[in-house]
C-alpha cells in the first residue's frame, strides 16, 4: 500500500544526491513523495567549491502551515541538518509525527571516510545526535557512526566494538540501526540492530573500489520504501545493499563520479 513519506533533505542544482536521488526512488516503488527542504545547494559538496542558502525560516513557515491545513505522513525521512535551530524544527515535528503513528527515518549525513563533508562542522554532530533521539531506524555510515558515538575512527572493528558502536548510537535514542560500510573482522558489512525482532545482525557484502555521492541517499529510499512496504529490516538492507551494487556496476566508468549515480537510468532495478 503506497505511503505518504515526507523527506527534509536539501535540494542540490548539479549532483544526483539528497532529494534529486531520493524521490525518484520512493516514487519509483509507488509511494507518495512530500518535501521540506533544508537547504538549496549549487552543487554536491564532493567538488570542494559551493553556494547553500539555509531554508531555516522557510521551514518554520511551512510547518506552522501544514499544522493549520491538518497535513500529516506515514513517514518522515531526513537528511542534512545545517543548524541547532534546524535540528530543533526537525526534531519537533518528528516527536509530533511520532505521536501520530508516523514512522521516522534518519541518515545523520555528515561525512564518509574518516572525515566530515565539506562544509559540515562539529557542531553539526550535535545536531544529529537530537535527530537520532526520535528515529525508529538510523543509519549512519561508519564514520557517521563513530562521530556520533564520540569514538575513534578505526581501519576495522571486532564483532565486539561493532555490537558497542551500535549499542551507542541505540543509547542516543534510537530504536533501530544500521551502521553501513564497516569493516568488521576483516569483512565490509552492515552492522546492526532490529528493533522489531529485538536481535543484531551483520550483513557482508562486497566493496565495489568506486565512490560516487549521493549512494547513502540511495540506500536511505531504498531502505526506507521496502520497510514502508513490510519488509523484515534485514531482506530491506539487503535489497538495498544489492541494488546499490548493481548502480554503481553499471555506471561506473562515468566520468563525473561526484555528480552521482544518474537515478532515473536505474530504477528498473528496483523491480
Amino acid at each position: 500500500m503506497a505511503k505518504n513519506i515526507l523527506l527534509v533533505q536539501d535540494m542540490t542544482g548539479y549532483g544526483k544526491v539528497a532529494l534529486a536521488a531520493i524521490m525518484p526512488v520512493l516514487s519509483h516503488m509507488g509511494h507518495h513523495v512530500f518535501t521540506l527542504p533544508t537547504a538549496i545547494v549549487s552543487n554536491t559538496l564532493d567538488y570542494g567549491d559551493f553556494q547553500l542558502l539555509e531554508l531555516t525560516e522557510y521551514m518554520r513557515g511551512t510547518l506552522a502551515v501544514w499544522r493549520k491545513l491538518g497535513f500529516s505522513f506515514d513517514a518522515v525521512s531526513t537528511g542534512m541538518i545545517f543548524s541547532e535551530e534546524q535540528a530543533a524544527l526537525v526534531a519537533d515535528l518528528c516527536r509530533e509525527s511520532s505521536a501520530k503513528g508516523c514512522t521516522v527515518f534518519v541518515d545523520p549525513v555528515m561525512g564518509d571516510e574518516g572525515k566530515l563533508y565539506n562544509g559540515v562542522t562539529e557542531a553539526t554532530v550535535g545536531h544529529m545526535r537530537a535527530m537520532c533521539a526520535v528515529a525508529d531506524y538510523v543509519m549512519p555510515n561508519y564514520t557517521e557512526a563513530a562521530y556520533l558515538a564520540g569514538a575513534p575512527i578505526q581501519e576495522e572493528l571486532t564483532r565486539a566494538e561493532a555490537d558497542a558502536l551500535v549499542d551507542a548510537l541505540r543509547a542516543l535514542g534510537a530504536k533501530s540501526v544500521l551502521i553501513t560500510s564497516a569493516k568488521v573482522d576483516g569483512q565490509f558489512c552492515v552492522a546492526g540492530y532490529d528493533h522489531v525482532k529485538g536481535e543484531r545482525f551483520l550483513l557482508p557484502f562486497e566493496m565495489v573500489p568506486v565512490f560516487f555521492s549521493g549512494t547513502g541517499d540511495i540506500f536511505s529510499g531504498i531502505l526506507t520504501g521496502r520497510v514502508l512496504d513490510g519488509q523484515p529490516l534485514q531482506q530491506a538492507v539487503q535489497s538495498a545493499m544489492d541494488a546499490i551494487r548493481v548502480m554503481i556496476l553499471r555506471h561506473k566508468d562515468n566520468e563525473d563520479h561526484y555528480v552521482g549515480i544518474p537515478i532515473e537510468t536505474c530504477l528498473d532495478v528496483l523491480e
